[in-house]
Parts: structure tokens; sequence; C-alpha cells
């Protein structure tokens, strides 16, 4: 369904401008209103990563007039592969920043706004209300579920996106006229169900084509043209070069949107809402943690330890804790692995940052292995802390 513009034009458009968008001035559905109100319009991206790098650099070239980056986080040299806004130069330095240097240097005309915080339920509410139109980037349940909330709350609109390896969807979310995140997605995966980009990884051209979607969508809101992914669901599968659409409903018993909504403000805990990590994990890892200095240190008294591996074979292609030997998390948990784990031996175990391994470890635990420990940090800490030669990823 088609939509009313979402923003009123600005009052005039310089010759400078003009100038710039007269690619979009001579379509006739967006044409002189349309582009006076994407200069109007202010729109925030939550995250400044795989998705939020092609959707700024879209929306700044789009002539959007103000344009907000949150993020907190510092540019990696592992970002470069997907992150398309960030330089080499930028290495070290906030996200956020980098990203609104680049901005600027597409568009000088774009007002742009930094805001290099952690996105929490304290400042949500507050940094949203600035803006017209969000567009969320974001790489975690935690903070989609509290974008979403926020966006219900405050009447926003705003345009999801997901990447995954060679997949991605798109949607738009506006309760007023349809449904909202948690109509999708009432409840978040079991932890340790759906592999965060960095443990599993993503084809970086996937951003591109998903953030390019999600400033598609953005236009189209802003300028009141075409009719807006409200209530459909795109899913893309890069490998195959298919596109399909599902069709998603208002839920009348959702507890945010629907009919009799139980939740009228923000959790409390979104984190603890998610559950990145199991309940059955997080009570077996609870007094089983060793650090990776308390590894380095088993090794070179020579313990008697069978250190285990629980990433998957590509990653361990790519780095290593010397004496690992690997046996990838799935064969815990469908019981493959048991069997031929060391009696005489402490089994510990690690991955790349603590997560896979402490639900691996509860599965051993249960298994009878109860001196089993895993390593808190995994590889990264191992790699930052004991041996920085070796790359990371």
């Amino acid at each position: 369904m088609s939509l009313p513009p979402l923003v009123e034009p600005a009052a005039e458009l310089t010759r400078e401008e003009v100038n710039r968008y007269s690619r979009h001035l001579i379509i006739p559905d967006v044409g002189m209103a349309g582009q006076k109100r994407l200069k109007n319009a202010k729109v925030l991206c939550v995250g400044a990563g795989g998705l939020g790098s092609p959707a700024l650099l879209y929306l700044a070239a789009a002539g959007v007039g103000t344009l907000g980056i949150i993020d907190f986080d510092v540019v990696d040299e592992s970002n470069l592969q997907r992150q398309i806004i960030h330089r080499q130069s930028s290495l070290g330095l906030p996200k956020a920043e980098s990203a609104a240097a680049t901005v600027r240097e597409v568009n000088p005309l774009v007002d742009v706004k930094v805001h290099n915080v952690a996105l929490d339920r304290d400042n949500v509410l507050d940094i949203f209300s600035q803006y017209d139109l969000i567009v969320d980037g974001t790489d975690n349940f935690a903070t989609r579920y509290m974008v979403n909330d926020a966006a219900v709350l405050l009447g926003k609109p705003y345009v999801w996106g997901s990447i995954y390896r060679f997949d991605g969807q798109a949607s738009v979310f506006w309760a007023e006229h349809g449904p909202c995140y948690r109509c999708l997605y009432p409840e978040p995966p079991p932890p340790g169900m759906v592999p965060s980009c960095a443990e599993g990884g993503v084809l970086g051209v996937l951003c591109a084509s998903i953030g390019s979607i999600q400033v598609n969508e953005a236009i189209k809101l802003l300028a009141g043209i075409g009719e807006p992914l409200v209530g459909r669901l795109m899913i893309y599968d890069a490998l195959e070069m298919t596109y399909r659409q599902v069709k998603v409903r208002k839920d009348p018993e959702c507890p945010l949107c629907g009919k009799n909504p139980t939740i009228t403000e923000l959790m409390e805990d979104y984190e603890a809402f998610c559950g990145a990590v199991s309940a059955e994990a997080s009570e077996a890892a609870q007094d089983s943690t060793i650090t990776v200095t308390e590894l380095k240190d088993m090794q070179d008294k020579g313990e008697d330890i069978f250190l285990i591996d629980v990433r998957e074979p590509n990653e361990y292609e790519i780095v290593s804790i010397p004496g690992a030997t690997l046996i990838p998390k799935g064969e815990f948990l469908n019981g493959n692995a048991l069997a031929g784990l060391p009696q005489d031996k402490r089994i510990v175990l690690h991955c790349k940052s603590g997560v896979r391994s402490a639900e691996a470890l509860a599965v051993v635990k249960n298994a009878g292995f109860t001196d089993a420990v895993h390593v808190g940090g995994g590889i990264l800490a191992w790699i930052r802390q004991i041996d920085p030669s070796q790359p990371t990823y």
C-alpha cells in the first residue's frame, strides 16, 4: 500500500542542490517536491558497519538533509572487507567519526550528527526522537528488539535489514500502518542458534545489496512514493540470485503493538531477554572459566590437558592455538564428540570469543567431565594477550 509522505518539503532548493540532484528532479515520481522532502528529512542510521556503510553513502548522495550516525565501535582491519564507508587511514578511529568524515566528502550539503555512544535504554528514546526515520543496521538481537520497541513507543517507522553469509532480509516496520518486528519474531532465537556475522561470516557485497534496499525504502517513505515494504519481508539469496517475498501480518496479540499491549515501556534488560548464552552454558561456565594467561601457564608447565578448539574448520585454517585439537561445537551438541574424549586428561575448550565453548562446556560437564573448563575470550584474547603476531578475524 502507498503511504503519505513522511516529511513536509523544504522551502526551496539552491542552485547547487538543483545541479547535484538533477537526475532525481527529472524523475516524475520524485521531482522538485520529493527532493525538497529529502532535504527536509532527518534520518538516523543505527550502526556504521556492514549495512550502515552503503546506507549512509546512498542517503547522503540522495540529499537527505540531516543524517545521524550512532556507533560506539572503532574501525578494525577486518571491517574493511565490507564496511566500505571506512578506509585504511580510518583504522583505530571511532566508526561514527570515520563514517561522518566520508559522508561529508560524499555530500558537504548534508548536516551530519555524530552519536559516538552505545545505544541503550537510557538514551535510545531521546536520540530517536530527534529523527523522522530510523535505518537499522544492527547485528545483534538485543539491539534489534530495543530499536523496534523504541520506534513503536515513539510512533516512528524504521527500515530493518539483516545479513548472514549469502542471505539477506529487509522490511519496513511501522506499527501505525502494519506489523512491528515483534509481530514477525515474537521471541529471539535460542542462544547459539543463529551465529553472528563475526562467527559465521558474511559476503562483503551482500551488505551493499541489502543496504541499498534499505535506502530505497527510506526514500519511498520520506517522499511518499511507491509501495514500501510495510507488511512484507524481502528475502534475498545471493548464491541462487533469487528474491522472494513473505507477507507479514500485524499480530493482534503482539505484546507491544497489538490490541492489548503489555509492553508499554522499554524492557529493563534486552541482553537478558535475548540471552547470547544459554542458562545451561552460563551455569557451566560460572566456576569453570580460565583466562588465556592461565592456559599458557598450563601449557608451559606441561600439565596434562586436552585442548579442544570448537570452532569451524575454515576458522581453524585462519589461526589456531598451538596444541589445540579441532572438534566443532556441533559434534558436542549431537553427542558424537563425547566418546572420543580422553578420560585421563583435563578437558579445556576454546572458541573465538568464549560463547561457543561455553555451550560445549555444558555438554561436556553433563557427560561427567566435571573438571572441564573453557577459555574466556577465546582465541581473540589469546592473540591480544599471548601472541599478537597471529592474524585475527
